[in-house]
């Protein structure tokens, strides 16, 4: 017999039906969605009146006893908090319980970000012989560190958002928000020489499929799993994919793909195996940083809502910000 569902179920459908609809990201719902689940399996049949601090605190004990580290737990309060937060602006509670309940003490560990010339050395020179496609490689590079972009932004970019007149590029971040970025001199310079790459990829692609399938791509009955770079534009001559960073089959280059190409190239140019696409967004912002930029110039260009993310971002060494106080302090001189 199917048991009814409790109070807290119900709420966290609802809770996440709101999230999708003001466009949270696949990773906030998915985990929150995971969360919840154990905390409504840990509160039962119990009723929002009942459910305090206590309940809260125990249900964080339940995490623990799970062998859940401290981040784990961390996020999971969160989740209940953000929750509580929605429920108390739906009217249904009119306190949230888990503001009562401290968070987990996390220990700080800044990301390793590697040092400007390391950087440089990873871009400078060819791209190194396990670099699929050199001329895309290489601009994934150039985005990653000259904008300081999410990989997932990354991947997002079509053709039509990039101004080259302006070297500004649309980007589409969380909750579908937008930002223009400019890129420099290197990213220009790297996708001089992947368009045309791009597009005698695409055109050699189109004519191996049409000689393939000349009457269903004439008549548009080809199948999707047989279009390798998607919709085909219908008298267009060219393939119809938007999208500005393509695999070898012409579709739109994934994220997991991109972390791939990311990590075995900078391992191939003498970086730590533990580089990945975000260490390039820290290091964006983090050289920026120690040259100079503003603060609340990094948060625009990397599209933080909050200034205290910007910070977390950067990281500067006790070296640095000793020379900005003997420069700038006038007891200092």
């Amino acid at each position: 017999m199917k048991h009814p569902r409790t109070i807290v179920e119900l709420a966290t459908d609802d809770f996440l039906r709101h999230l999708r609809e003001r466009n949270a990201s696949a990773h906030t719902i998915k985990a929150y969605a995971g969360d919840l689940d154990v905390f409504a399996d840990y509160i039962g049949s119990r009723d929002w009146k009942t459910i305090d601090h206590i309940a809260v605190r125990g249900f964080l004990s339940h995490l623990y006893d799970k062998g859940l580290s401290k981040t784990s737990v961390a996020r999971a309060l969160a989740a209940v908090r953000s929750l509580y937060r929605w429920l108390a602006q739906e009217g249904v509670v009119e306190q949230n319980p888990a503001k009562l309940v401290s968070t987990p003490r996390l220990a700080k560990k800044l990301p390793r970000v590697p040092t400007m010339e390391e950087v440089n050395s990873m871009l400078d020179g060819k791209m190194p012989e396990v670099a699929s496609f050199p001329a895309r490689d290489r601009l994934i590079f150039e985005l990653l560190y000259g904008c300081g972009i999410r990989n997932s932004e990354l991947v997002g970019i079509d053709l039509d958002d990039i101004s080259l007149s302006n070297e500004a590029i649309l980007i589409r971040g969380k909750g579908k928000k937008e930002r223009y970025v400019p890129f420099g001199g290197s990213a220009a310079a790297a996708l001089a020489v992947y368009l045309p790459w791009r597009q005698q990829l695409l055109a050699t692609l189109r004519k191996t499929i049409t000689q393939s399938h000349p009457s269903a791509i004439a008549q548009g009955r080809l199948s999707k799993s047989a279009r390798p770079f998607g919709k085909l534009r219908a008298g267009s001559g060219a393939p119809g994919t938007t999208a500005l960073l393509v695999n070898q089959r012409g579709g739109r280059l994934t994220t997991r793909s991109v972390g791939r190409i990311v990590k075995r190239i900078a391992v191939a140019k003498g970086l730590s195996s533990d580089v990945h696409p975000h260490t390039l967004r820290h290091a964006f912002g983090t050289h920026m940083l120690e040259e100079g930029a503003d603060l609340r110039a990094i948060q625009e260009l990397l599209g933080h809502e909050q200034l205290a993310t910007t910070q977390r971002y950067t990281q500067l060494s006790v070296k640095q910000v000793m020379d900005v106080y003997d420069r700038t302090h006038p007891r200092a001189k």
